[in-house]
């Protein structure tokens, strides 16, 4: 088994409201005013019984197409976290 992490961010230029306001807590209520332009995302981590380099990329792209991202406001990438 391939165990893969898929990490998913909003693309830049689209407001992060999650993002900012993490970002607003550090900066006034937690004494970190020296952070900025905090965004957040997500992961996925998944196995494939897959070990081609090509047919994960593949499997990966599809997923993500079909149900993971929203490719308007997302962007994603990938890795081998074996």
């Amino acid at each position: 088994m391939t165990k893969i992490r898929i990490n998913i961010a909003l693309k830049k230029g689209v407001l992060d409201t999650q993002g900012k306001a993490i970002e607003n807590v550090l900066n006034k209520n937690l004494g970190y005013p020296q952070l900025a332009n905090v965004r957040q995302g997500k992961f996925i981590d998944l196995e494939l019984p897959e070990t081609d380099a090509e047919q994960i990329k593949k499997i990966v792209e599809e997923i993500c197409a079909k149900l993971l991202v929203n490719a308007v406001i997302e962007t994603y990438t990938y890795q081998i976290i074996n």
